[in-house]
């Protein structure tokens, strides 16, 4: 059985990336023809979640060209992700600051330095230059994979379209700093640009890179970006499944000393109403509704970072 700790997989050797051809390092990039949308798959925005990079690797090596429109594909935190160590695998998610709180404006146009916001900086007009966006990662712990669409109806709607993995989850983010995800156009619903986030399964389980692989080939098959005939260079179409949306209501963030009353894995369902889950210093946290469903329950709980989502099912 996989667990937070085990590593099935390898750190994959990116040398071979890193020209790219778009004048990025690590960022590669075709245009079609034919008009179409600019499609972005992004992965190593953490530089230990390992799985989006492998997935990275089998486009570029089943030779991936859009049919129509573009097709950008960018390795992101590499500089974190070559210090990834099997004795210290959580030790590589960044180096100075999670490259994933850094997407708005006020952060990227700010006076301050770090080697994190200086690759977000490298790579700001590629992700304002995407139409959609999807973004690779992987969690904690082992748990049903995900897709976060933001509270937007196209982030929904473009999950929807995907279709894999089963599981939508429509939430707002962390309190610490926006994602990329949530960044310019993909956060303002009077543009038509949108973006998902995948998290595929366990950081460092096998299962995870063939999650990864299958999200991206459903997501180019929706976009109908790619000639389906090279999509299938990455395997078959994945059995259909039976879509859920999880709209969260709450994320609850750390203000002291937090614990959980249980090993929580992820979307455990709590049937009643003021359930005590976890305790905060002395304060309980408490479900605010009947069947409501915990989304990634975090195992980082310093002050100020997102300790668990809480959400629960919604019509599609």
């Amino acid at each position: 059985m996989t667990t937070a700790s085990t590593i099935e997989i390898r750190a994959p050797d990116l040398g071979r990336f890193e020209a790219g051809n778009t004048g990025i390092p690590y960022v590669a990039s075709w245009a079609a023809d034919a008009p179409g949308p600019h499609a972005l798959i992004t992965a190593l925005v953490h530089g230990n979640e390992l799985s989006g990079a492998h997935a990275l690797i089998a486009l570029h090596d089943a030779g991936i060209r859009p049919v129509r429109g573009r097709l950008s594909l960018a390795f992101v935190n590499v500089q974190a992700f070559e210090t990834f160590d099997p004795a210290r695998p959580k030790a590589s998610r960044y180096l100075d600051q999670d490259l994933n709180r850094v997407w708005s404006a006020e952060v990227l146009d700010s006076p301050r330095q770090s080697r994190e916001l200086a690759r977000a900086r490298e790579l700001r007009s590629l992700i304002q230059s995407a139409h959609l966006l999807l973004d690779l990662h992987s969690m904690q712990l082992a748990s049903q994979p995900l897709l976060l669409a933001g509270t937007l109806e196209k982030g929904r709607a473009l999950a929807r379209q995907v279709g894999f993995p089963a599981t939508i989850v429509a939430d707002a983010g962390h309190r610490n700093g926006a994602r990329m995800r949530d960044f310019g156009a993909f956060a303002d619903p009077a543009q038509p640009a949108a973006a998902i986030l995948l998290e595929a399964g366990a950081h460092w389980a096998r299962a995870s890179i063939d999650v990864a692989i299958t999200t991206c080939r459903q997501f180019l098959a929706a976009l109908e970006l790619v000639d389906p005939a090279q999509l299938d260079r990455l395997g078959p179409p994945p059995a259909a499944t039976p879509q859920r949306l999880i709209e969260v209501s709450h994320a609850i963030t750390v203000r002291r000393e937090f614990r959980y009353v249980r090993d929580f894995r992820g979307l455990d369902l709590v049937p009643e109403a003021g359930t005590v889950i976890a305790y905060d210093g002395d304060q309980p946290v408490r479900t605010p509704y009947p069947d409501c469903i915990l989304v990634m329950p975090s195992r980082r709980l310093s002050p100020g970072l997102t300790a668990v989502r809480l959400g629960r099912e919604v019509a599609l």
